[in-house]
């Protein structure tokens, strides 16, 4: 079974089904946390060697990811896959995968 049906069977299973809109903002809350790891392990900044985040965290980032997309009923693999092909596309036509904006 792949992450996304792992997600959505533990939502279904426990109960946590939510609008979309909630999703995002569990999404944007958990992605904070990272940054609040960061921002706490790099002494603001001032150390960024030490960059430290917990792997529970990426977790819960992941989980709010791919429970807004079971949500809005976007296949998270193909998401990725058809990124992987534009970020392709970008490096062939201008050595950077960056969209320049």
């Amino acid at each position: 079974m792949d992450e996304q049906r792992k997600v959505a069977a533990f939502v279904r299973e426990h109960e946590l089904e939510a609008p979309p809109a909630y999703r995002l903002l569990d999404l944007v809350s958990e992605v904070g946390e990272v940054a609040k790891d960061a921002t706490e392990s790099t002494d603001y900044g001032e150390s960024p060697t030490d960059l430290e985040i917990r792997s529970d965290e990426i977790g819960d980032v992941l989980f709010a990811l791919l429970a807004l997309a079971d949500a809005v009923e976007i296949d998270a693999s193909d998401a990725l896959d058809d990124a992987l092909e534009k970020y392709d596309e970008r490096i062939a036509e201008s050595d950077t995968a960056s969209s320049g904006n």
